[in-house]
This record gives structure tokens, sequence and C-alpha cells, in this order.
């Protein structure tokens, strides 16, 4: 199905914040990426001066695949009455993002962004030029691939690779079946086996 966002987006994938409804409180606005940080600043200089959080998101099969969203407010600066401080205005900017693509770190606007920005690297492998510390936050250091990716393997890349034993499974073994002590050991020598058989 072709996407309905405006202007359209290339790909399979209907682009999902074209089809909600609308927010009543809140600009929704997509820009490309070599815009983005303009348009950023554009906005912190008109009030929006809060940065609440920074998302990830992966649409794949669209492409572009990611879309990176910002969300800000806007409180009133002078004197107001409880109404107006009840009602500050909201701001989502969407940027698509390609596979690879780096996209501009807004740390230097907001200093919140910088754990932000990590875990969006850490879990969808977006890069944020010129942040000054980029590294994982939340996953191990030496953690292969994103979690958070539509094709990341269910099992991890590590598990994946290892074999997955045939018997192992509870509709294999009889309810009320006494452990034997030597489930382990079988499991043992079919790992090893499906492991010599990978080598050669």
């Amino acid at each position: 199905m072709p996407s309905t966002q405006q202007p359209p987006i290339a790909g399979a994938a209907i682009d999902p914040p074209s089809v909600r409804p609308a927010i009543d409180d809140a600009v929704i606005e997509r820009v490309d990426v070599q815009a983005l940080r303009a348009r950023l600043q554009a906005l912190k200089a008109d009030g929006y001066t809060m940065l609440l959080d920074i998302g990830g998101v992966d649409y794949l099969p669209r492409e572009p695949r990611f879309d990176v969203v910002y969300h800000l407010l806007k409180m009133p600066l002078k004197a107001a009455n409880v109404q107006q401080v009840g009602t500050p205005q909201r701001f989502r900017l969407l940027c698509s993002v390609r596979d690879g693509e780096p996209v501009p770190s807004v740390m230097d606007l907001w200093r919140n962004a910088d754990w932000a920005e990590r875990e969006i690297f850490d879990l969808f492998g977006i890069v944020f030029e010129n942040h000054v510390d980029l590294r994982r936050i939340q996953m191990p250091y030496d953690w292969e691939g994103y979690p958070l990716r539509k094709d990341y393997p269910v099992r991890g890349p590590a598990r994946e690779r290892s074999p997955r034993p045939a018997f192992a499974l509870k509709s294999n073994v009889q309810a009320g079946t006494p452990p034997t002590g030597r489930t382990l050991e079988a499991l043992q020598e079919q790992v090893k086996q499906a492991r010599d058989g990978e080598s050669k």
C-alpha cells in the first residue's frame, strides 16, 4: 500500500503519523535531515525552549527506513494566569532518516539531548554528528547489532548462530516423567555434533 504522507514517502509501508488522528494541542511537522537543525533552532528561538524527548522509530520496509522524533514544549515566558500556564504549546518534529545517514546532534541547543541521542544510537544505530560522547548507554559495549531494529534476530545474533536442539522442548517430554540426569549430557552431545558439523 502506498504511503499517505504528503509529500509521499517511497516504499510499501504506510507512514503512521499521516493516518493518526490530529492532536488538538500539538503541531506535527516533518522535515528533511538537511533542514532539521535549522528548523529546531528556529523553533527554540520562537519559544519552544524545552526539549521533552527524542525518539527513534523503525518503519521497515519503508524508505527512508527510520524516523527521529523531537517533542518540544513552549511555556509562557511572561507573567501568565493559571489557565495559560496549564495549556502549554506542544510541537512534534519528525525527520525521516535513511539507514546509515547521519543526523545532526542538538546537544549544544538542549543539554538533555545527550542521553536521548545516545539511546537512539544504541538501540537503532542512528549516528548523531558532532555528539561529544556517542557510545552505548543501555547495552554492553561489545553488544552486536541494534535491538530495536525490526530485522534484529529475536534470540540475538549470538544465539541465532548456535544450534537449537530438536528434542529439548516441553512437547517432547511426557508429563510426570522423572528426570534421568541424562538430558543435559544428551543436549551437550547434540550441540557438540552440530558445532563439529559447522566447522567442517
